[in-house]
Order: structure tokens, then sequence, then C-alpha cells
């Protein structure tokens, strides 16, 4: 198991690639199954298809506005390249929490992308820029005086999963998972086998093999189930 894990970053342009980096969430998700641990935010998707996450989350909740409203947040000031921005709206789709001047300033900095339990506007720019974006999908009614900021950098729950601050998350077309620090290694290792196991078993089906013959020579029904 990884010994630091909250020491232990993503890489970064130049940097060394993370055990995790190559493996797409399909593939993690099943060894968080392996693990018997939860990460797959059910009902968060790309706003486009070839978008990918790779990093850690820099977490913000926020809760219904009091009287007078709080802000929306100026967390992207705190933000590091590479960070992913996770934001616990509670799943609400009737106002959003991200829009065109955060798209514009992530991007600029290199922020990885932005996850959202709730929606986002804006999203020309996101899509004219390429910048990963992963929500419950669009909605045009901003947040401000509806919702406000009320924790960063504090455990969240995002579709029913808890996600601490510097947990890595990793999202692609499929949509997104988060591996929980303590098994990152084991995580790894599993995905590896997985994937040789998978790649193995499409060899043989395109040589000519059959389907079941394939899937029962390299164990393909037990790949992702819990041995507890």
């Amino acid at each position: 198991m990884t010994s630091d894990p909250a020491a232990r970053e993503p890489a970064v342009a130049g940097g060394p690639a993370h055990p995790l980096s190559g493996f797409s969430t399909a593939t993690v998700a099943d060894a968080l199954d392996r693990v018997g641990r939860e990460g797959c935010l059910l009902g968060i998707g790309p706003l486009s298809d070839g978008a990918r996450i790779f990093g850690r989350a820099y977490t913000v909740s926020y809760a219904a506005a009091g009287r007078p409203a709080g802000t929306v947040g100026d967390y992207l000031d705190d933000m590091r390249p590479g960070d992913v921005a996770v934001l616990d709206n509670g799943g609400r789709t009737d106002c959003t929490v991200w829009g065109d001047i955060l798209t514009a300033m992530a991007h600029d900095r290199g922020i990885a992308g932005t996850v959202i339990d709730g929606v986002c506007r804006d999203v020309r720019r996101a899509l004219d820029t390429g910048y990963p974006l992963f929500t419950r999908g669009r909605y045009m009614r901003t947040g401000k005086d509806r919702v406000e900021v009320r924790d960063v950098q504090r455990p969240v729950s995002v579709a029913g999963v808890r996600i601490a601050p510097r947990q890595l998350v990793i999202a692609d077309a499929d949509g997104v998972v988060t591996v929980p620090p303590d098994v990152e290694d084991d995580v790894a290792e599993i995905c590896r086998t997985i994937q040789e196991r998978e790649s193995r078993i499409v060899d043989d089906v395109l040589a000519g093999r059959s389907l079941a013959e394939a899937r029962a020579a390299h164990g393909y029904h037990l790949l992702q189930r819990n041995q507890a």
C-alpha cells in the first residue's frame, strides 16, 4: 500500500508518470470493486467525450445562500497547476457554480479540470478550449444569491462518494472515479493485471478463439470480484 499517499502527486509536464495515469475509468472501477471500495461518481459525465482528467482534488462545498448571501468562491486563486476542482453543490441542477470566468482562468492556470455535483454554464469556452468539465449537465441560471461557499479543502460528498482534499480523481468519456489514498498502489497493481488479461482475451478472440473459451482461459469473470 501507499506509504504516504498525501505526498504522492500525479505527474505534471516533464515529471514521472503516476502508476494509475494510463488506465481508463472502467479499468479503475473494476479494480475498486476488487478491493471493495467505492469510487464511481454516478450521474457525473463529460461536457465532451474527448475530455480527460487526472489529478488531485481541490474540494469546495456549497450551501443554500443566507441573507445577506455569501460568495460563490474565489478558490481558484489558491489552486495549483494540475489540481482538479471538485465542487459539491449537492447535486443541484437549478443553478450553476461554474461559468465562463472560471473556465478562462482555470484553463490559463493549468488546472487539470473540474468535477461538479451540479451543473455548469457558459459552456462554449470550455468546448472551444478543450477544458475538461464533468457535471450533471448545463443550465444557464447563476448560483449567485442562491448558493454560497460552505467549506474549502474539507472532505466533500459527490454523488454519494466521499472525496478528501488531494484525493486522486480520474475522468474520461465513461465518467469519473476517485481512488481512496490508502489503496492507490493496490488499485494500480490490479489495473495492470486487468489490462493484461483483457488484452490477451482480445488477442485470442481476434485469432479465432471463442469468446467463452478466451474469457475462461484468462479468468475474465473474476477480474473485478472482491475476494474478501
